[in-house]
């Protein structure tokens, strides 16, 4: 995963751009890539964890397995906040919008709950 938060870091794709009414994000192909695998992973091991508990299996198994899917959900979260922070809020902080760490700081508290 370390390889992956470096190879985020280094890229300066524009991510997030003014749409009228809102922001919308825009990440390269490659990092779009990575985080639908990723989530389509997670998908994966949540279905996984359903059909535990259809068949009954032992508590503490369905708990390391949930414990399995935070973590990588975790690590998806870690890797758009990193992108997020080295393009869309340099962006904003350079064109002199500094609101954007009042945003970033609301979203770091729901991420860390």
């Amino acid at each position: 995963m370390g390889h992956d938060l470096e190879e985020h870091a280094a890229t300066t794709d524009n991510c997030c751009s003014s749409t009228g009414s809102g922001r919308k994000s825009h990440h390269s192909e490659k990092t779009k890539q990575n985080l639908i695998s990723r989530l389509n992973r997670i998908e994966g091991q949540i279905r996984g964890v359903k059909g535990l508990i259809e068949k009954d299996t032992y508590c503490d198994d369905v708990l390391n397995q949930i414990a399995a899917v935070q973590a990588a959900l975790n690590s998806v979260g870690k890797l758009l906040l990193e992108h997020h922070m080295n393009s869309c809020v340099v962006e904003r902080i350079q064109e002199g919008d500094h609101e954007v760490i009042k945003e970033l700081m609301v979203t770091m508290n729901k991420l860390i709950k």
